[in-house]
């Protein structure tokens, strides 16, 4: 297994993690851009093969935890292809209220025609846009929600002040990301089998192996769940608060602005 860098250390002033090298801050959300546009038009198939279905679970998860309601506006951001917007619209009914933003036009793109597909086309707003530098006023969303995108940003403490900027006061915040397993043994039999199964699938189903090896290398960079909580409310969030899930596979936190 490849020796990873300390999951805790962060990176040195003007840099940013990108898997586990320190680039250029300035740099980094290009080379995310160019992984999710080459990943865009298998992301969901690869999700399913990645988490042997069991995505679609943890984002029903957080679903139930958000519990949108009629009318309420709600933010969901790094969302490109849909999947939690989706099932906020569905939850919330005739009266939803769910705007997509996402860095990455092919990923909008793509949840753009799967929308169109399933006849989608009420209640659903669809924003290119910066997680660090959000295009909407503040105070405008009732629920904001991210998954599996936090740790694709450059400067996490800036997106998270973004989130509580753009909440209105008693909004909720959600992030689904992957995060640190609570059994060690168990944790490195799964990092062994994401170091070689994500590039390998990668190869295999998306033609890209090396953006897979990023993906896999940015989850073993994340913080672990007590940290990101720990940032939450330096970000301004209270009744801050997460759920592990899958034995800390992936954690779902939320935090409230009040």
């Amino acid at each position: 297994m490849t020796d990873a860098p300390d999951p805790s250390a962060t990176a040195p002033a003007g840099q940013a993690s990108f898997g586990f090298r320190d680039v250029p801050a300035a740099d980094k959300a290009g080379m995310v851009r160019q992984v999710f546009e080459s990943v865009a038009p298998r992301y969901d198939l690869m999700n399913d093969l990645m988490s042997v279905g069991v995505h679609r679970l943890w984002k029903n998860a957080l679903i139930d935890k958000a519990n949108p309601r009629p009318g309420e506006r709600f933010l969901d951001v790094a969302g490109g292809t849909g999947d939690i917007a989706f099932r906020i619209l569905k939850r919330q009914g005739e009266h939803a209220d769910v705007t997509v933003c996402d860095i990455n036009p092919a990923m909008l793109a793509v949840g753009r025609d799967r929308a169109v597909d399933r006849g989608l086309l009420q209640g659903l707003t669809w924003t290119t846009g910066d997680a660090e530098n959000l295009p909407f006023p503040e105070r405008s969303f009732d629920g904001y929600t991210i998954a599996f995108g936090l740790r694709n940003v450059t400067d996490i403490d800036k997106a998270l002040r973004e989130a509580w900027r753009v909440l209105k006061p008693g909004g909720r915040f959600y992030c689904l990301e992957f995060s640190k397993m609570t059994s060690r043994p168990l944790g490195r039999v799964y990092d062994a089998y994401s170091e070689r199964a994500l590039p390998f699938f990668g190869r295999l189903v998306a033609k890209d192996a090396e953006s897979y090896r990023y993906l896999h290398e940015s989850i073993r960079r994340f913080p672990p769940q007590r940290e990101l909580a720990a940032r939450m409310r330096s970000a301004g969030f209270a009744n801050v608060a997460w759920r592990d899930m899958t034995l800390g596979v992936v954690a779902l936190h939320s935090g409230w602005r009040i």
